[in-house]
């Protein structure tokens, strides 16, 4: 890989951090020797999208807290991500702000009393659309991966979907499963 290139796995984004902690993303590019940061480009609520209704397990047009970030590394786009919560979990908390949250959204969701226990990811393929080429500088016929994931608690109730844009040519994404 190049310098360019990234493996990203997702356990570390999973996991609440131990308090005081800086959040997964800026440890695991700090981590390889690299500059890990993000801007929250918009936070609040909206109408959720048709995909992150069903992510999530709700009715058609239901109102959703997201986060919207440009992911950077060593002040590079990387990553579009857009996270989205049920208002019943978000709204009236730091995630629907735009400030950063210490630890990560993860390790505050487990501060309200919602721990993910169980994880589903589709990653996808496909060609961008000319805003997120924008956005992530890319030339014309680079495709992206599209990594979509839903978190359930103890309960199997959704409690955050992620949607994640990244450029295909510069991501390896890495999943290691254990069993039992």
């Amino acid at each position: 890989m190049t310098s360019n290139e990234w493996t990203s796995s997702s356990m570390p984004y999973l996991t609440p951090r131990t308090a005081g902690d800086v959040d997964a993303w800026t440890e695991e590019a700090r981590g390889a020797g690299r500059r890990g940061s993000q801007r929250i480009v918009h936070a609040g609520g909206v109408p959720a999208p048709a995909a992150v209704g069903l992510m999530l397990g709700l009715t058609d047009g239901a109102t959703v807290v997201v986060r919207r970030r440009i992911i950077e590394l060593d002040d590079e786009p990387t990553e579009l991500t857009d996270t989205y919560y049920p208002v019943a979990i978000a709204l009236g908390t730091p995630l629907a702000g735009t400030a950063k949250i210490r630890g990560g959204a993860v390790t505050l969701l487990a501060t309200l009393g919602h721990v993910g226990v169980r994880v589903v990811e589709n990653v996808t393929a496909r060609m961008p659309s000319d805003e997120e080429r924008e956005q992530l500088r890319l030339g014309t016929g680079e495709p992206v991966l599209q990594l979509a994931r839903t978190t359930y608690d103890s309960a199997d109730h959704a409690i955050q979907a992620d949607v994640m844009v990244m450029p295909a040519g510069r991501q390896q994404l890495r999943y290691e499963i254990r069993i039992g």
